[in-house]
């Protein structure tokens, strides 16, 4: 591995690994710091790993742009590289007037923001796309559609070794050098060894740690509104002996800290319910199977024949969002912090849904950014 580097990337979740991609092909020398036993192992992995179409987001918002723009990118790599994608088409569902309203705005929002293909369905035409679900109408997406979260991933880490980038893995940045001509990272490894990494510029692509990153640069992220408030996600799978079936994604009209309990299939076609929303103090992966009681009530809303006997624990993820309960829309930071005195330095913070289908287009907005400095 180079001691010496055009550009440091911290983390190896799908938006660090297509930073890392991305910046090889502009012939950037390249390391990537991880602090886990491998890649994708936090946001990325436990996600729905849904490809958003770009509903709910405000009209030129980071979110929605990026959102769009990144699902086609997406699936022009999956074409090309062979990764495992479905377009299953998703539907939100209303159960009551009020909702039907929701809709609406939903629909209003979605179309101002450049998603394409958004109709309202009526109660008949719901029960002919999915049988087991009951609503009053819902709005059809169907664009949005299901990824190989894990395939991508390697296949954007594939491309940045390509490229010569090196990975380092179990490997924790604890300080922060410069600017001087660039920045000395040292780094702490699984076995206690230190190495100082030199790097020109880096991107802090660390979600859940993208704040603590932050900080190692002399950037307070509670004065800068950096600071993540980890929100916590479970999932149930559902068994299939129950007999219920679906034949896309199903989604409840959305909650403000999360999108509701909704509908999901993995491409091996399994069913599985989440998330909900919790904010945590600390990181915990656990799912309670407690909960299931909880996800039913909210489930037969929308799906009758639901039970909790027919829900099992599956996995739970965390999101990393800046904005906390019963706050507004906060839209990702992707900053060059050159005016704070770090020059060189990306910041991307609050890289929560729809992350995964933005993260070809974050990264090219680094790239963009960096080749300006």
């Amino acid at each position: 591995m180079d001691t010496s580097v055009d550009v440091a990337v911290i983390g190896a979740g799908a938006v660090g690994l297509a930073c890392a991609a991305r910046l090889g092909r502009d012939d950037k020398s390249v390391v990537i710091i991880e602090r886990n036993n491998g890649i994708a192992r936090e946001v990325t992995s436990r996600s729905s790993e849904v490809l958003h179409a770009g509903i709910y987001y405000p009209p030129n918002s980071l979110k929605a742009k990026l959102c769009i723009e990144g699902h086609r990118k997406i699936l022009e790599r999956c074409e090309r590289q062979g990764i495992g994608y479905r377009r299953l088409g998703k539907i939100i569902v209303a159960t009551d007037d009020d909702e039907i309203q929701s809709l609406y705005r939903l629909l209003e929002n979605g179309r101002s923001a450049g998603a394409s293909g958004l109709e309202i369905i009526n109660s008949k035409q719901v029960r002919s796309r999915e049988p087991f679900v009951r609503a009053e109408a819902a709005l059809l997406s169907p664009n949005t559609g299901i990824v190989d979260a894990h395939a991508l991933c390697r296949n954007w880490l594939a491309e940045a070794e390509s490229f010569g980038t090196s990975l380092v893995l179990r490997a924790d940045l604890v300080s922060v050098e410069g600017p001087g001509e660039g920045y000395k990272l040292s780094v702490t490894e699984h076995d206690g060894s230190v190495f100082v990494l030199k790097a020109k510029a880096v991107v802090n692509a660390a979600g859940l740690q993208s704040d603590h990153v932050a900080s190692l640069f002399g950037i307070d992220p509670d004065s800068e509104s950096y600071r993540i408030k980890p929100c916590k996600g479970d999932y149930f799978q559902l068994d299939s002996a129950s007999g219920i079936t679906f034949n896309g994604l199903v989604y409840p009209v959305n909650e403000r800290s999360g999108l509701g309990i909704h509908v999901t299939l993995d491409l091996g076609g399994r069913i599985r319910f989440g998330p909900d929303a919790e904010y945590v103090d600390r990181i915990n992966f656990t799912v309670d199977p407690k909960k299931a009681d909880y996800f039913a009530l909210a489930l037969k809303k929308y799906i009758p024949r639901i039970e909790a006997r027919f829900l099992t624990p599956e996995y739970a993820g965390i999101r990393p969002k800046l904005a906390g309960p019963d706050e507004g829309f906060r839209d990702f930071v992707i900053r060059d912090e050159s005016d704070k005195g770090c020059p060189g330095l990306l910041n991307l913070v609050g890289i929560e849904s729809p992350g995964l289908t933005a993260a070809p287009a974050i990264a090219d907005r680094v790239a963009e950014i960096l080749a300006s400095l």
